[in-house]
Formats: structure tokens, C-alpha cells, sequence
């Protein structure tokens, strides 16, 4: 018996050792991957933080986020905000995601209702300078400096089946932000401005 316990224990620890170490992700690749889950979805949202004197929304309009345009290393989420008392809407923004092999970056693109691009404001954005967390990334902006010195930038949350949100920092606080709720799917709204 002693024997036998011997031939087969040598075995017993190469076995143990050859067993492959389980991969723990990137969480830039799950936070990517949890992006491109919901392609080819919209979902409803809303204004949840503004600051002072900021009159870009009211709070009461709705507000849209789809996942429209997805590929390996691109994802194009237009934003469309609902124009109070009218049957309009401004189709006029669309979040871009571009995975790099070292970060992500966010752009804004801007456009005119005729498709063209809004020349005085458009294509800004920034790229991540840490892994952050498979739940939320930040983007930091270096076109803009803080009195302060805090760094200014976007941070973008997703929680898939559940919240996406999108909103500016200063700092670790959100000085703007929107979020959209994951569990409630509608129709997907037309094209946005410029990408018919």
C-alpha cells in the first residue's frame, strides 16, 4: 500500500500543478464587454445632477441613450434629448467609445441638424489614465484646466440589465450627470444627426 501511495502521489502534485491559474480580466474588457452588451438597444433616462445655473436641460425632458453603432474596438451611443412642448428632439450628440490597446477613450461628436459637424464644438474628449473598475471608468480632460487643480473629465458607469450613466467630474464629484435605466428597452429612436 505504501508502495502504491508512493508511485501515484508524484502524479497526484503534477496534476495539481499543471491546472491553469484562472485569468482575472482586465476590468477595461468587462467594463468594454458590459458596454457592448446592451448593442443595438435603447433605453429611457433622465437629468439626476446639474449644477447651479446650468440650463442645458430642465430635468422633466426625456432623455435617450442607444447603443446604435457597436463594433470590436468602437461603440456609438447617440444621446437624444426630448425638446419640452414640441414634437422635437435634439439629435444633435452622439457619445463615442474607442478601446485602444493601453486605454479607452470617450469623444463627443456634434453635429448640426443638416449632418454637419458643429465646428465650434465638437470631437473633445479624453482617455482613461487608470484601469478603474469593471463597473465605471473616467476620462480625463486635459484641454481644460480646474482653478484648483482637480482634474476635470467624464466618468461613465454601467451596470448592464440595470443603469448606464454618463456625467462630468471635477475631482471624485460628479459636477453633471444623466442616467438611463437598463431594464426598461424602447423602440429605438431615428438616426441621429449626421448618421443616417
Amino acid at each position: 500500500m505504501k508502495y502504491i501511495a508512493a508511485v501515484i502521489l508524484p502524479f497526484l502534485l503534477i496534476s495539481c500543478a499543471s491546472e491553469e491559474t484562472p485569468e482575472v480580466l482586465d476590468p477595461q474588457e468587462v467594463f468594454w464587454s458590459n458596454l457592448m452588451e446592451h448593442c443595438n438597444e435603447a433605453f429611457p433616462g433622465g437629468l439626476t445632477h446639474e449644477p447651479p445655473g446650468d440650463e442645458m436641460l430642465t430635468g422633466t425632458e426625456l432623455l435617450i441613450a442607444h447603443f446604435r453603432e457597436c463594433d470590436e474596438d468602437t461603440l456609438k451611443i447617440p444621446f437624444h434629448i426630448e425638446i419640452e412642448d414640441t414634437d422635437e428632439w435634439d439629435r444633435s450628440r452622439t457619445w463615442v467609445f474607442i478601446r485602444h490597446e493601453d486605454a479607452l477613450e470617450i469623444r463627443h461628436d456634434h453635429r448640426n441638424p443638416d449632418g454637419t459637424e458643429d465646428e465650434d464644438n465638437t470631437w473633445y474628449g479624453g482617455f482613461t489614465e487608470t484601469p478603474g473598475s469593471e463597473s465605471y471608468q473616467e476620462f480625463i480632460y486635459h484641454g481644460r484646466e480646474d482653478p484648483d487643480g482637480k482634474r476635470l473629465g467624464w466618468r461613465i458607469e454601467i451596470y448592464p440589465d440595470e443603469r448606464y450613466t454618463y456625467g462630468t467630474i471635477r475631482g471624485d464629484e460628479w459636477t453633471w450627470r444623466v442616467d438611463f435605466d437598463l431594464t426598461e428597452e424602447i423602440d429605438a429612436p431615428p438616426a441621429p444627426w449626421g448618421h443616417e
